[in-house]
């Protein structure tokens, strides 16, 4: 089996219009997991949704690895646990803080394993893979709109101009939140894997990304460069963005 080698960089920006920074993102040293998280609530709720997100299920994933890598319990149940403590972190914050009860997050968590980068999300923060020239998004934004667009009762092209295209049909933060959803997606090499909140993908086309990840920019220079496209663009809102790229491990 080919073995691989990540790189990761990482990059957050308060943008040209708001004055504080709910996104929040963690890059774990050994490359063993990285989240994401875009907060939302006001009263300075979304900060802290997101950080005490990213704090909980960076807690639960260095434990997991520690005590269960090679258990047989797979993956996807880690990662569901990790963002269902963080739901339940959420809620207990906002309970006993109610100048902060509406507030909430979304969350993107990376775990690579071998060959394979497994996955788990909940809201639209999105990860995406460029391989080969090609820019997929992996993940499905949960949005009214996006599900509009699942159901077949809005037209895909209308879904970026939506006025309700930011209304959340699932977050962090929720009583009613049962499970994060979970994939995974296999490696090749130079692959790159792009994950952002919405900061980015409202200023920055599908289009334009797929070009700045094409170029040979090492990873801190491509988030670089996207979040600067973001606010050249607009920059309505908080930008974060974390590239990971795939290469041969050496030896």
């Amino acid at each position: 089996m080919t073995e691989f080698a990540l790189t990761v960089a990482g990059n957050t920006h308060v943008g040209c219009v708001r004055t504080n920074n709910q996104d929040a993102y963690y890059l774990d040293p050994n490359a063993h997991f990285f989240i994401l998280a875009d907060g939302m609530g006001g009263y300075t709720g979304g900060e802290i949704a997101s950080a005490i997100t990213i704090q909980t299920i960076a807690r639960h994933l260095h434990r997991t690895l520690r005590e269960e890598y090679n258990s047989t319990r797979p993956p996807q149940d880690w990662l569901n646990q990790a963002a269902l403590l963080a739901n339940t972190a959420v809620l207990e914050d906002a309970q006993g803080h109610p100048q902060r009860a509406d507030m909430g997050t979304t969350v993107v968590i990376a775990l690579p394993l071998k060959n394979t980068l497994w996955y788990a999300y909940v809201g639209d923060s999105r990860l995406y893979r460029w391989r080969e020239g090609q820019l997929q998004q992996l993940t499905h934004d949960h949005t009214l709109v996006a599900d509009m667009v699942a159901h077949g009762l809005l037209p895909s092209e209308d879904a970026r101009r939506h006025p309700y295209r930011n209304v959340l049909s699932r977050c962090l933060g929720r009583a009613d939140l049962k499970q994060a959803e979970v994939s995974y997606a296999v490696f090749q090499t130079e692959d790159r894997y792009l994950i952002c909140s919405d900061g980015l993908t409202e200023e920055v086309s599908d289009e334009q990304i797929a070009e700045i990840l094409a170029q040979p920019l090492d990873d801190q220079a491509a988030c670089d460069q996207l979040i600067a496209l973001a606010n050249a663009q607009g920059g309505r809102d908080n930008t974060t963005v974390v590239i990971l790229s795939v290469g041969i491990s050496p030896g």
